[in-house]
């Protein structure tokens, strides 16, 4: 069959390409269409971009910080070349795209590059050319949601897509939207000399976070020299007489900038449905999915942040893993309980499976929690901002939730998030001997303070 395959993906982010290799692995000859780059948002202008951007900021702090350790410097001022910090995020990203270029190949992937959709006879069209496969995953992805204020066209007007190319520090820049998107471009941006303000329409930032991450962050931002307004909607956006951007707030308030980010969430990139939008069933404006990733069309499966159930790279790339196989023949469900969400600021935040508010709802519950001020390794380290929560059932001391900040709590949630899977209790977790002095041992603790057994807290 000329131009058919066992899998078409159209793609080619960490849920795409990640399907496209699973389905070769399992003896599928698969094709894969992105119009872009290979690596999608994540790679290209998400997940990674801002982390290099985060971690440029960290050294900047630790160089601030660097005199109270006893390190001292000749020359006491310092500046942010952004040309050169661009060019290092896009010396990063060119690696990895190089690098997932190379896997597909060596996996015997047919790439496309253009833009692909769905036709009314259940083929793919691509420039010109159609394309039959028995199965199809769509993993268009998103797109930065754009809210229609008054003004939003106004030169200056970023997305997180925009922003990541600016080759200058501005020297004041409004983040519209407190969510983990603005939250670790604000603390970028302030660590590399911009007067930083954020506006939420909400009462806290990353609120789905939870109340006690919220607690910890707002103190990390303060002290970055984020501004924040809370509860408060941006009503207009207009540019003055001198080129600056005049922000209207709900509250009457004006706020002036150099440059505004709309980073108000990401919706579902829906143009690869193509003819068959009307046909496809949808929750709100995402794609409806079974826990498999079938559609409403029998041979098409959805994944990541088109059907909206979880929009992180990882959760992409385990639904992208699940559709490959039930479109090769499988059957397998995706389980998104014990999937970890991380924010990536000074300190970071991660959290997995239930905050205590829904736990104590459903269950009996003991808490335990850690703060980062009894931990040798953040003493040593002067990162002492910080706590582990853990959420149990006080019957088997299952763990429920956890919730941490601390410099390196997107690496030690992955401890927690197995823990939870494998049904590992805080007894176990308790009794398993972490190395001293590690950030780690904080996680233990917290275990062992939900069970009254904690040895480094004063008794209750």
């Amino acid at each position: 069959m000329k131009n058919g395959f066992d899998v078409a993906v159209i793609g080619g982010g960490p849920g795409g390409y990640v399907a496209a290799i699973k389905a070769s692995q399992l003896g599928g000859s698969v094709i894969l269409f992105e119009k872009d780059a290979v690596g999608g948002t994540c790679l290209n202008r998400g997940c990674i971009p801002t982390k290099t951007y985060v971690k440029t900021a960290e050294y900047i702090k630790h160089i601030k910080n660097a005199r109270v350790r006893g390190v001292h410097f000749e020359v006491s001022q310092f500046g942010v070349n952004m040309v050169d910090v661009v060019a290092n995020k896009n010396e990063v990203v060119k690696k990895l795209t190089t690098g997932v270029a190379g896997l597909l190949d060596s996996n015997q992937v047919k790439v496309i590059k253009g833009t692909a959709v769905l036709t009314k006879d259940g083929k793919v069209f691509c420039d010109g050319q159609s394309y039959e496969a028995k199965n199809i995953i769509l993993a268009g992805g998103s797109k930065p949601r754009v809210l229609d204020i008054p003004g939003i066209e106004n030169q200056g007007v970023l997305t997180s897509d925009t922003l990541l190319d600016l080759e200058e520090v501005p020297k004041s820049l409004v983040i519209i939207g407190g969510g983990v998107i603005g939250c670790e471009f604000a603390t970028a941006f302030a660590a590399f000399g911009s007067e930083v303000t954020i506006i939420e329409f909400t009462d806290q930032l990353v609120k789905p976070m939870g109340k006690d991450i919220y607690k910890y962050l707002r103190k990390a931002i303060k002290t970055q020299g984020i501004k924040t307004v809370l509860n408060t909607a941006v009503e207009s956006i207009e540019r003055s007489e001198t080129g600056m951007l005049v922000v209207n707030t709900s509250d009457q308030k004006t706020i002036t900038a150099d440059k505004v980010l709309m980073a108000t969430g990401r919706i579902a990139d829906l143009e690869c449905l193509g003819e068959r939008s009307d046909e496809i069933a949808m929750d709100k404006t995402f794609v409806s999915v079974d826990c498999e990733m079938r559609t409403s069309i029998p041979n098409v499966f959805c994944i990541g942040d088109m059907n909206g159930q979880m929009q992180l790279a990882h959760a992409a790339s385990k639904m992208g893993e699940v559709a490959a196989v039930n479109a090769m023949g499988g059957n397998e469900k995706v389980d998104l309980r014990y999937i970890a969400n991380c924010l990536y600021t000074l300190p970071e935040a991660a959290t997995v499976g239930l905050t205590e508010e829904v736990a104590k709802k459903e269950h009996d519950i003991a808490v335990g929690s850690f703060s980062l001020q009894a931990n040798g390794r953040a003493l040593a380290s002067g990162e002492t901002d910080g706590f582990i929560k853990v959420i149990i059932d006080k019957k088997y001391g299952e763990i429920l939730g956890v919730q941490m900040v601390a410099p390196v709590a997107a690496e030690m949630i992955s401890e927690a998030a197995l823990c939870m899977s494998m049904e590992i209790t805080a007894h176990e977790v308790a009794a398993t001997v972490h190395p001293h002095p590690t950030y780690s041992e904080a996680f233990m603790e917290a275990c062992a303070d939900a069970l009254g057994k904690c040895i480094h807290l004063p008794r209750k």
